[in-house]
Formats: structure tokens, C-alpha cells, sequence
């Protein structure tokens, strides 16, 4: 017999034998139910949502229940020592010892292979198995492998889909151009970001250790974001709190930072024998002497013949960039939390450098289970940042050092800075804060309060909406005052320097500020159930928001000193200030149907009836729906049998019209502004007003229909897995001009009409495999993006020959002379059309049209752009006891830069350029004889020559990381330790050779691309 009912027999009878038969009555129960009480409870997921069907299981036994559909459970007959066990399929199980309760509530928290199974969809998250939209998700933790403290910059190589261009390393402006899919428009093709489910900007300086994860919505599950969808979406969820003891972690990067590439310029004897060939292709006398040249080189007068490295002088080897991270998160089953501080500063790469970004970030996110049927969140997110310039561009500093001549001095030998370029522009000068400062400061607050209220009386029926609430102030500050450069005194021995006032002839300030609010409200009411094999997952929802904003601005100028930079210290003559302010609304209905039948045969259809200010008002609302379809044809009994290699296959398809309202506002009206002169009345100038443009009372947004076909699979046991789409996006009512103006006596233009038409078509692949090796874990993680667009019309100017129509090309396709050559000689000039004054070493233009002139009708449109249409992605990454190891490769093809210097007698060439120059010694060569700026033709007319494909290969991300062993750690009191290096851009591989693959069009003047060499630590308490 059970000691513990012996135990309870005798007692019962000690009891009856002293009391009485009405005493062991009343007793009996008592101790009964004191031995082995019954236990009831409930089980929940962090959310507070009730668990129906988890087993409750007694230890060691064969005992249990299940709950029902309100989590509720009720085990009898259980020990007081007893320990029960919670679990349920994708959840982690947990063990609760009993320790004599009777009421027991459990939450139970879901594991990680069950989270990653999940991706985030618009306003939802959904089963991956049961997905049917084009879908691709990067986790947090991987972006966190790039030092790159700018997230625009960590998309590309990893997500399918995502083509993104780079074209500054600017601290504060370093911003990638992201296209999803590629263009589709011939106006804005900018995603819509969407942050923990509300569309806000700031994407790009979000702090990558408070990501969660990144989706990004390709085809027509965007659809549910109606007339913003049509570029694609990126939803963003940040961090929370879950269940457990409060854990600190903190996060430490340094990094050092120098440009991917600087072009090598033509030292000073090289330049001087390039000037003296210019003066004589020009019938001059030459500038330098043999003698001079000599001096230039052998450094023997450095104060009249100096050799000049301008890149050297202003460029310092390595500039710094930190980022500190600090997050406290936990909670209780009735509420959870997630906080976080951060701070990062970049350093520009100029020595004495006023360029620099800094910022700081607060994040708090907090969820509250009021009761079994309401859950309340509350987010709160704050960022400063602070960008602070010299007045001078990035673009102006470097086009002076792009133009300063290595004959001449940037410093002269005593420190003293030398002459200027023009316009006082001495970049070693202009690019500290002698000459002034631009303060940028961005302050921005986002808060969202949200609720979830599960109905009790239906089951799977639901309520939750979101009141959210955006403001920023920015506080823009600009002050110039006169600077002082040197020049030699010819006529003194000693090398005396005239200083000069260069610059403005006295301070100047401008400030301006501006307030921006957006409010944004949803109600959504959701129905998710299953009905045997039957799943149902559907809403119906109402989204408002409101944005407006205003504008001031003031300026003064002859400040008596340049120690006050206040605007009362300022002059009264020629101050000005000004304003403008302005406000815009949306109003959304939108719906999700999703269902499936055993999670084989799988439905979806997004629906939103979405309103926009931005069009007249009997014709502001349109309707965007999309629908998908996908078969998990594994699950087919003829698959398990004919094909049991492949463990999991699926087919999906999908159609969706979405739309682009990204236009200025207020085009169905007509606009009138301010003329410069005005009317006297009296003694006053009263400003006449003249109308700007005509309406277009038709006006409308781009519908884009798109359309998706994807295959997802895995074989080998998950060891090798598969996903491929087709796409083809049709996009009509692209805002475009017609191509007959209004004449221009009229002052107006005619207003911009929905008439162009674009087709953009490709695929995606990622290809993955993951395997263990005993302790070793590696995986390999490929991706390939193929897009290009087309224009099918946009009322091309008519009579256009067909080598020059940009209908039937890519958009922004460009109009260039096609270059075929360099002439050898003379003789070759004369036997061939060409540009009158041409001469040998000049570029040769082919006569495309065949009639012996060489005229803008010889002009072809090259089908290339500056953005890529293949994006490659190799991920490998590896883990073997406490060493991990991450690398990232990422290519692109496709692209092409139009990229000429402005050198000559005007400023410094690229040694490339020149290495290889046609002279008469050398005229088998692969450049041009050397030029004057713009005097040559095949300079002053844009063609072929200088427009480089910029295919590259970079090792985008490099990471090393190792984990200290837990015992080692313990007696401090931390939980974990991680010491890592890592890099960004450490090689690239190109034929430019001479700027970063990723420069922008023009003559080399911008901020370059940088290259980051970090290390770092993770410490959890």
C-alpha cells in the first residue's frame, strides 16, 4: 500500500475512534484532498493569448489532461512534490514542480525553430509553409554582422530582390538607394518602410540591436498597402520583451575607417610635361622648362617647385567610428519589457576633420496582459541625430582636390596654408571648421499605443488597433565667416606669404527650423480558426493618418565679428526670414483573407480601399487587390511515394494591382507663386502673383499589376533547400510631360499627364545548405536578382530614328556618341567622317547613320543605366565550439557610370588617364592625347569613352567571433562574453580601377565609399 494512503488510513481511524461517526465523516475529505490536491490552470502564449490542446502531463506518470479551447486545464489526484510538464508543438516545453498549489497558470514561450518558421506580412505574421507571397526575411542578428552603423547598407547580398546602390561614405548622408525588384516607374521608385506595423521614415538610422527582423513584400502581398505598394514594402519589427529574469546585454564596435578607393593623380613633373603638350596641341609656347620639371621631381625647392599630393594633404589614413548598445530586457506573464540606449559617432575622413555624424537612440518597448482577454502594448522610440559640416559640399571639397595642381603649394612648407584653387576653395582649408559650420540637428519621437482584445464569447475572434503618434523637430544651422589662405611674394627672397581674406567679405548665418506630426489610427477586428483540416486566418480594418508640418527660416549677414554666431549680432540691411507649412491625409479599408485545407492547398487575398489628398476629390479613393495561391505538393501521398528525397516542395502564384502616389501634391489644382517685382501703391512694393502651371483634373496614381510564379523546396533531410520566383510588373499611369511644351511666351508648362507605360520582368534564387559535422556547423547561403525594366510609352518627340528611341529601353537609358577608337594618325582622321578639327590621338565616333557627317543624328541610346540588374549574394557562415565565422561576397552587373574629370590647364589629371595617352611616340595607345577640360569634342560631347561598365565583386562582410566559456566567466557575474573583428568593403574587385564601382555620374566629385576594420564585444548580465 501507498505509505502516504497507510498514513491517511490510520489517521482516519485515530480521529473516528476519538470523535465520533459525525467527526470521521467531516475529516475524510479534508485529508483526502490535503494528500493529493486537484490542480487547475491556465496556459498562455507572452501574449497573453489562451493555448488550446497543450498536454499537462504528471511526471514520471502515465497522467495528464489537455487544454481546452480557453487554456484551461484540471489534473486530479496529484502529488504536493509533484512536477508537471507543459507542451505543446512548436513551443518550448516547461517543467513547474507543484509544490502543493492548487492553481498553477503557465506561459509557455515559442521556440526558435517555431519563430523562424514565421515570417511578418502586412499587418500579420504567417506560417512559411503556408505563405504564398513572394517574401524574403533577414534576422536582426545577421544584420548586426556588418559594422556599418547605416542599415540601408546591410540589405544588399542578403535578401533576394533587394538591388541597392551606394554612392557617398558621408557620415550622416551615406544613405543607399534601395529598388526592390529593380525600377518600375519613371518617377519615384523609394520602398515604403513600415516600422513595428506603422509607415515611418527613418529606416536607415534605426539601431541594428534593436531589429528583430527585416521583410521585405515583392509581389502582391504588398497589395494590402494599396497606393504605396507599388515599389515593394520593407516591414521592420523591432525587439521585445519575453518571459524571464531581467537580462542586460551590452554591445561595444570600434571601428577604423579609410575610403574603398582614392584615385592616384599625376605627380607634379608629370602634370608639368602634361601642361607643356596641351600649350602645344594649342600652338603655345610651353610653361616648364626641363630644368623646372626636374625641381618638381627631386623636392630641392619645395616653396617654388613644389610636389604636391592634394589627397595626402586633406585625406587622413584612418578615421574612427564607434557605437555603443545597452538593452534590459525580461518580465513576468503579466508584463514584459525591452529597453535600450545606443550612441554612435562617425568621424569624416579629412584631417582637422568638421565633419562628423553623431547620434543617440532610446528605445522602449512594453507589453501588459491586463487579463486572459486584453493585452496592451506601448512602444516609445527616440533619436537624435546630429550631422555637423563644413559650409562647404562634400562635392565642392572634392572637386578641389580632384583640380589642385601638384605644381602648386596646399600648404606651404611653414604649415601655413596655401593659395586657393578658385573662389577660395583650399579643400585643406574648407573642409575643417575655419571657415564656419553646418549644424543639422534631427530630433524624432515615435510612440505607439496599442491593444489586443480577444472576444471571450467567440472563439478566434478578435479586436486590435494602434494609435500612433510621430513628431521631429530638425534645427538646421549655417555659419560662414572669411578665411584667410597665403600666397608667395614673388619679389621677396625669403619667402615671405601675403595673407588674404578669402571667402565671404563678412560672417553670415542662416537657420531654419522644422516641425513635422504624424497621427496614424487603425482598428483592425480578426477572425483566425480552424475547423478540423480547415484553417481560417481573416481581418477587416480602418487606417487614418494625417501629416502636416511647418517651415521657418531666417538670415542676416555683416555680423560686426565672427565670435557671435547669433542672429540678433547680424546687420539689419539685406536680413530676410520666411515660412511655409503644409498638411496631407490618407484614409485606408483594407482586409486578409488567408485559408488553407491541411496546410497543402493555400488561399490568400489582400484588399484595401485607399484615399489620398493628393487626388481631386471625386476621384480620390481606388481599390488594390491581390490575391496568391500556393500547393505544398510534398504533402501529396503520390509525392511522399515518388519523390521521398525532396521533403518539402511547393508551388505559388500570385497577381496583385498596386499603386504609387508618390507625385507632389495639389496637381488637380491651379498653383500660382510670387514674381520677383511687384506693383507700387504708395511708397509700398506690393508682389504680384502669376500662375505656375495649368490643372490636371484627371490626375491619378500608377496601378502596377504584378505578377509572380515561386517554387520553394528542401531535400535532404532540410540540408539543402530552394527558392525561385518569376516576376513581371506592368505599370501604367507613370506621370509624365508630353513632349510638346507650352510656348514659352506663356510663362506656363503644361501640367503632367498619366500616360507612361513600364515593364520591368526577372527572377530570384536562393539556394541554401546547412550541415553538421560533429561540434563544426556551416552554412551556405547563395542569392541571384535578374531585373530589368522597359519604357512601352511615354510620348517620345516623334521622328526619332530608332537608334535613338528610349521607348523600348531601359528607363534613363542615355543618349551618347559611340566611341569606336582612338585615331593613330592623321591619315586615319582624313579617310574617315569625323568632327571637324579632329586630329590624331582624338576619340573616334562612329557614323552610325552612314552618311559621312558625324552629327547628332550619330548620338545611339546605350541600354544601361547607373543601377545594376544582377545583384549576387554568397553567405558563409560557420560555427565550431565557441568560434563562429560569418563572410559575405556581393556582386553586381549590369550598370554603368559616366565618369570624366574636369582636368587640363584647369586642374589634375588621373594617372590612369594618362598612363597610356596617345602622343606621336605612342600612337598604338588605349587613351586619348591629353585635353583642356571641355575643348575636345569627345569631351564636351558626352559618348561612349568615358561611360564604364562597373561590374564589381566585394567582400561586403567579413566576421570572426568568439565566445568565452561559460564557466569562466560565471564567478564575474556574467552570463556571456563575446569578443569579435569584423569589416565592411575590405576588398573589391573591378575593372574602374580609379574611383569606387559604386561612384555616382559626374567628374568624380563626391564623398567616397569607405571601408570599415572593426572589433567589438557582447557582454550579457
Amino acid at each position: 500500500m501507498n505509505p502516504r494512503y497507510a498514513k491517511a488510513m490510520l489517521l482516519l481511524c485515530l480521529s473516528a475512534a476519538s470523535s465520533g461517526p459525525v467527526a470521521a465523516r467531516a475529516l475524510v475529505p479534508a485529508v483526502w484532498q490535503q494528500a493529493n490536491p486537484t490542480v487547475e490552470g491556465k496556459v498562455k502564449d507572452v501574449n497573453g493569448n489562451p493555448l488550446p490542446g497543450v498536454t499537462v502531463l504528471l511526471k514520471d506518470s502515465q497522467r495528464g489532461a489537455v487544454t481546452d479551447v480557453k487554456g484551461s486545464f484540471t489534473l486530479k489526484d496529484v502529488k504536493k512534490d509533484g512536477v508537471l510538464v507543459f507542451q505543446f508543438v512548436g513551443y518550448d516545453p516547461q517543467e513547474v514542480k507543484v509544490e502543493g498549489r492548487t492553481s498553477i497558470n503557465v506561459v509557455l514561450k515559442e521556440n526558435q525553430k517555431t519563430l523562424d518558421e514565421y515570417v511578418v506580412v502586412g499587418y500579420g505574421t504567417q506560417k512559411k509553409v503556408t505563405k504564398t507571397g513572394a517574401v524574403a526575411t533577414v534576422k536582426g542578428a545577421e544584420l548586426q554582422q556588418s559594422p556599418n552603423v547605416n542599415i540601408s547598407n546591410s540589405l544588399v547580398g542578403r535578401i533576394p530582390g533587394i538591388i541597392a546602390v551606394n554612392n557617398s561614405g558621408e557620415p550622416g548622408n551615406d544613405n543607399s538607394r534601395i529598388f526592390i525588384r529593380g525600377r518600375s516607374t519613371l518617377g519615384v521608385s523609394t520602398p515604403l518602410y513600415v516600422i513595428d506595423g506603422i509607415p515611418r521614415e527613418g529606416f536607415a538610422r534605426l539601431a541594428p540591436g534593436d531589429i528583430e527582423s527585416v521583410s521585405v513584400l515583392k509581389d502582391a502581398a504588398a497589395a494590402i498597402y494599396g497606393s504605396r505598394a507599388a515599389n515593394g514594402v520593407i516591414l521592420v519589427t523591432t525587439k521585445r520583451g519575453k518571459i524571464g529574469k531581467p537580462t542586460i546585454n551590452y554591445g561595444f564596435n570600434q571601428s577604423f575607417v579609410s575610403p574603398t578607393r582614392l584615385p592616384k593623380m599625376a605627380d607634379a613633373p608629370t602634370y608639368a610635361r602634361l601642361v607643356n603638350e596641351i600649350l602645344q596641341y594649342g600652338g603655345d609656347a610651353p610653361r616648364f622648362s626641363e630644368e623646372q620639371i626636374k625641381k618638381f621631381g627631386d623636392g630641392s625647392d619645395p616653396w617654388l617647385y613644389p610636389n604636391t599630393n592634394w589627397y595626402d594633404a586633406v585625406i587622413k589614413n584612418t578615421s574612427l567610428q564607434n557605437r555603443h548598445d545597452l538593452s534590459l530586457s525580461g518580465g513576468s506573464e503579466k508584463m514584459t519589457y525591452y529597453v535600450s540606449l545606443g550612441s554612435l559617432f562617425q568621424d569624416g575622413i579629412y584631417k582637422s576633420s568638421a565633419t562628423y555624424y553623431k547620434q543617440q537612440n532610446i528605445r522602449a518597448n512594453l507589453d501588459a496582459n491586463v487579463n486572459e482577454y486584453v493585452h496592451l502594448r506601448f512602444d516609445l522610440a527616440g533619436r537624435l541625430e546630429n550631422r555637423h559640416y563644413p559650409p562647404r559640399s562634400a562635392g565642392s571639397i572634392f572637386r578641389s582636390l580632384m583640380r589642385g595642381r601638384p605644381t602648386e603649394n596646399a600648404i606651404w612648407p611653414n604649415g601655413l596654408p596655401g593659395p586657393d584653387i578658385e573662389y577660395g576653395d583650399n579643400p585643406v582649408v574648407t573642409s575643417t571648421d575655419v571657415i564656419g559650420y553646418t549644424n543639422d540637428k534631427n530630433y524624432v519621437v515615435n510612440g505607439t499605443l496599442g491593444a489586443t482584445i480577444n472576444i471571450p464569447w467567440v472563439q478566434g475572434l478578435s479586436v486590435d488597433g494602434n494609435f500612433a503618434y510621430d513628431q521631429n523637430f530638425a534645427f538646421l544651422k549655417t555659419w560662414v565667416k572669411p578665411w584667410t589662405l597665403y600666397t608667395l611674394d614673388p619679389n621677396s627672397p625669403d619667402h615671405k606669404l601675403n595673407p588674404a581674406s578669402r571667402g565671404v567679405s563678412a560672417p553670415e548665418l542662416n537657420e531654419s527650423f522644422n516641425s513635422n506630426r504624424m497621427t496614424t489610427v487603425n482598428v483592425k477586428l480578426n477572425y483566425v480558426r480552424s475547423f478540423g483540416k480547415h484553417n481560417l486566418s481573416t481581418f477587416v480594418a480602418f487606417e487614418q493618418a494625417t501629416f502636416d508640418g511647418d517651415t521657418m527660416l531666417a538670415n542676416r549677414r555683416y555680423f560686426i565679428s565672427d565670435k557671435l554666431d547669433q542672429l540678433f549680432a547680424g546687420g539689419d540691411k539685406e536680413k530676410n526670414n520666411g515660412g511655409t507649412g503644409f498638411s496631407f491625409a490618407r484614409r485606408n479599408y483594407f482586409g486578409r483573407i488567408s485559408y488553407n485545407y491541411k496546410e497543402t492547398y493555400l488561399f490568400d487575398f489582400n484588399a484595401r480601399y485607399d484615399g489620398t489628398q493628393n487626388f481631386p476629390s471625386n476621384s480620390r479613393f481606388g481599390f488594390f487587390p491581390g490575391a496568391s495561391v500556393g500547393w505544398v505538393v510534398s504533402n501529396e501521398n503520390f509525392w511522399k511515394r515518388g519523390v521521398p528525397a525532396v521533403d518539402y516542395f511547393k508551388i505559388r502564384a500570385s497577381w496583385g494591382q498596386m499603386g504609387n502616389d508618390q507625385i507632389p501634391s495639389f496637381q488637380y489644382l491651379s498653383t500660382y507663386g510670387f514674381s520677383d517685382g511687384g506693383v507700387m501703391f504708395g511708397g509700398d512694393l506690393n508682389k504680384g502673383i502669376y500662375q505656375l502651371r495649368s490643372p490636371n483634373e484627371a490626375i491619378t496614381w500608377e496601378m502596377a499589376n504584378n505578377y509572380d510564379i515561386g517554387i520553394e523546396a528542401s531535400l535532404l533531410g532540410e540540408k539543402l533547400s530552394l527558392e525561385a520566383d518569376y516576376f513581371y510588373t506592368r505599370r501604367a499611369n507613370i506621370l509624365v510631360s508630353r513632349s510638346q511644351s507650352m510656348p514659352a511666351y506663356t510663362g506656363m508648362t503644361l501640367p503632367q499627364e498619366n500616360i507612361g507605360k513600364v515593364e520591368n520582368k526577372g527572377f530570384e534564387v536562393v539556394l541554401k545548405h546547412k550541415n553538421d559535422i560533429n561540434k563544426f556547423h556551416y552554412e551556405v547561403v547563395g542569392t541571384v536578382t535578374h531585373a530589368q525594366n522597359k519604357i512601352l510609352f511615354w510620348d517620345e518627340v516623334p521622328n526619332v530614328p530608332e537608334w535613338q528611341k528610349s521607348t523600348g529601353r531601359m528607363i534613363d537609358a542615355p543618349l551618347y556618341y559611340k566611341a569606336i577608337g582612338i585615331y593613330k594618325t592623321q591619315e586615319e582622321v582624313d579617310k574617315s567622317p569625323h568632327i571637324s578639327g579632329a586630329r590624331a590621338g582624338d576619340v573616334i565616333f562612329e557614323d552610325v547613320d552612314g552618311n559621312g557627317v558625324i552629327d547628332d543624328l550619330d548620338r545611339i541610346r546605350v541600354n544601361r543605366t547607373e543601377n545594376p540588374t544582377w545583384i549576387f549574394g554568397l553567405t558563409l557562415s560557420a560555427k565550431y565550439n565557441n568560434f563562429d565565422f560569418t563572410m559575405l561576397w556581393q556582386g553586381a552587373t549590369g550598370a554603368s557610370q559616366y565618369l570624366h574629370t574636369e582636368s587640363g590647364l584647369i586642374g589634375n589629371f588621373p594617372e590612369a588617364y594618362i598612363k597610356d595617352r596617345w602622343t606621336t611616340e605612342n600612337i598604338n595607345a588605349s587613351w586619348p592625347r591629353v585635353n583642356d577640360r571641355d575643348r575636345e569634342y569627345w569631351v564636351n560631347r558626352q559618348n561612349t569613352f568615358w561611360f564604364w561598365k562597373t561590374d564589381y565583386a566585394r567582400l561586403k562582410t567579413l566576421e570572426l567571433g568568439y565566445t568565452i566559456p561559460g564557466m569562466a566567466i560565471k564567478s564575474i557575474g556574467l552570463q556571456k562574453l563575446r569578443v569579435y573583428v569584423s569589416g565592411q568593403n575590405l576588398v573589391t574587385i573591378d575593372n574602374v580601377k580609379i574611383f569606387d564601382p559604386e561612384a555616382p555620374m559626374g567628374s568624380g566629385q563626391f564623398y567616397p565609399q569607405v571601408k570599415i576594420y572593426n572589433v567589438g564585444l557582447n557582454v550579457t548580465f
